[in-house]
């Protein structure tokens, strides 16, 4: 038998294990390009990131660990360095908010795994029972030993192919799930050595590392500084200017001896 004459015995139960198994093997295929990609790179990170620092070279180690922020170790170690002259404890919380971070990352499709491995197997004997129910119902008590109940026989056999396909699905999940889990642990033993040892050599050099990490603004954000500032007070000195020529009105002086009726048209005017 072919795999679709397997997948016609097997019932209507072999509709929703096909779902299942496609789901599962597309989180295992996302996981296993993720795991190759973070492995492959991550100890050149962390070396080159500990490196520097070992040499005093903070504000090299930010720059590496920001441009390796596209992986969860590059991430990891940029979430305390990229902090304006953290102290040594708030350095601690950063390193242990991103370690938390990545990890629940790491964990992504897990709900996947557990649903499948769950699911597969009862969907498998549900089919079975349905498949029993129909063999055995047209079973008759004059047909034993004749070919019909031979044809329950074989009936019984293809009912057992959902049982079979579910604990395949199962296994199949289980396995990459287990494998999965094991790197995470792995991954998180890694976290957590280098940043202890990220953090041991902050705290033993914190008042250079922390004026290392004074990062200094971008040359974009002191030019926009500068296009917002300078409008603000142009415009504070040109509106005193105006208010001051607009709220004071010169005085027409008098001379002695200038006629009365210059004197009564002014007060008139006023």
């Amino acid at each position: 038998m072919n795999i679709q004459e397997i997948f016609a015995k097997g019932g209507p139960a072999m509709w929703p294990l096909l779902i299942l198994s496609i789901l599962s093997m597309t989180v295992v295929v996302e996981r296993i390009w993720f795991w190759i990609t973070t492995l492959t790179k991550e100890k050149q990170i962390v070396n080159r990131v500990i490196d520097s620092a070992r040499r005093g070279q903070w504000g090299k180690a930010h720059q590496i660990a920001k441009q390796s922020s596209n992986q969860p170790m590059g991430r990891f170690l940029y979430a305390p360095l990229r902090l304006q002259s953290p102290d040594p404890e708030l350095f601690r919380l950063a390193l242990e908010a991103a370690a938390d971070e990545e990890l629940a990352f790491m964990r992504r499709g897990d709900k996947v795994f557990e649903a499948v491995i769950a699911m597969a197997p009862l969907l498998g004997l549900l089919g079975t029972v349905l498949g029993l129910i129909n063999s055995l119902g047209s079973i008759r008590l004059g047909d034993i030993g004749t070919s019909s109940a031979s044809d329950v026989t074989l009936g019984i056999a293809e009912a057992l192919i959902s049982t079979a396909t579910g604990l395949i699905v199962a296994i199949l999940s289980l396995a990459f799930y287990r494998l999965f889990q094991g790197l995470m642990f792995g991954q998180a033993k890694i976290f957590r050595k280098a940043g202890n040892e990220l953090e041991l050599l902050y705290r033993q050099n914190w008042p250079y590392a922390k004026s290392q990490l004074q990062i200094p603004e971008t040359e974009e954000e002191e030019e926009q500084e500068v296009e917002t500032d300078e409008p603000i007070f142009k415009h504070l000195f040109v509106d005193r200017d105006n208010n001051h020529n607009a709220s004071v009105e010169p005085e027409k002086i008098i001379k002695p001896g200038e006629p009365s009726e210059v004197l009564d048209e002014e007060e008139d005017k006023k």
